[in-house]
């Protein structure tokens, strides 16, 4: 037998299907765009056969890449498979990407958690706004993210809730005017618009005096007395702030863990049991 199949351009087969085209294939690979292409072409070069081919919704698999397809999946299992089993994999990485809010307390746990649980990778984290994370997932640029709010997607996993806490400065009252002042993280935020549902339930009105563009700003202004504001707290009172047990309970926001196309679902289910039991354990 002369021609021999190389698993790279496997690998760039199974991630252009699954990551739904050579950009987020490229990014997913951490490898160019060109160099991606020419794996096709090598592969099919070595085939003997085109594998895809460009239609007016874009690049489709040929009726020989469908063949191709599962087989090339069960190649690059058994080849991982064996590199795992063996301990030669260690240079790969995981980039998981989290809000801030969702990694507040939950981070030094997470990363332990991860690091154990996935001894074979190394662990890299992005802390972001929940839009770009969710742009960085779609463009293959981290691997799985923490984000508030249920999943909605296969390959997404509910994983828990987080307890929400009202905070202000220890010093802080309300006054005698007509609406709460509010200190908020700027739009599009899962948090912000808790906090006005809940004040809006009960009949407060609310004033968003202050928004900030991350946590840090947001516990600032909170700090300084500006108003109340609404956190994920996991048990624990952010330095130089008090709980608020005057205003309404909210209730618990949903906390879901997702994942960029091509990473294998059995590996999402297996993170997602391990963030699970984590949350429970705290």
């Amino acid at each position: 037998m002369s021609a021999i199949l190389d698993v790279v351009p496997l690998r760039s087969l199974v991630a252009v299907v699954d990551c739904g085209g050579f950009q987020r294939a490229a990014s997913a690979l951490h490898l160019s765009q060109g160099a991606v292409s020419q794996h096709v072409r090598r592969l099919e070069s070595t085939i003997g056969r085109p594998l895809m081919e460009r239609d007016h919704r874009g690049i489709r698999l040929t009726a020989d890449g469908e063949a191709l397809l599962p087989k090339a999946r069960l190649m690059l299992a058994i080849h991982d498979e064996i590199l795992r089993d063996f301990g030669t994999d260690q240079g790969q990485s995981l980039i998981i990407g989290a809000t801030e809010h969702g990694a507040d307390h939950l981070l030094p746990k997470l990363t332990a958690l991860l690091n154990s649980s996935f001894p074979e990778r190394k662990i890299h984290v992005r802390l972001d706004r929940g839009a770009q994370l969710r742009a960085a997932l779609d463009s293959g640029a981290i691997d799985m993210a923490l984000l508030l709010g249920s999943a909605a997607d296969d390959h997404a996993r509910d994983v828990g809730a987080l307890e929400l806490t009202w905070y202000s400065a220890p010093s802080w009252h309300p006054g005698n005017g007509p609406a709460l002042p509010l200190i908020a993280i700027d739009e599009p935020c899962a948090l912000r618009r808790r906090a006005l549902d809940t004040l809006a339930e009960h009949g407060i009105t609310a004033d968003v005096v202050c928004d900030a563009a991350h946590l840090a700003g947001f516990r600032a202004a909170v700090r300084a007395g500006l108003g109340v504001g609404l956190m994920a707290s996991a048990g624990q009172d952010p330095d130089g702030l008090v709980e608020r047990t005057d205003l309404p309970v909210p209730a618990p926001i949903p906390l879901s863990v997702w994942a960029r196309r091509g990473l294998s679902l059995s590996f999402i289910d297996d993170a997602a049991q391990s963030i699970r039991e984590m949350l429970a354990a705290a």
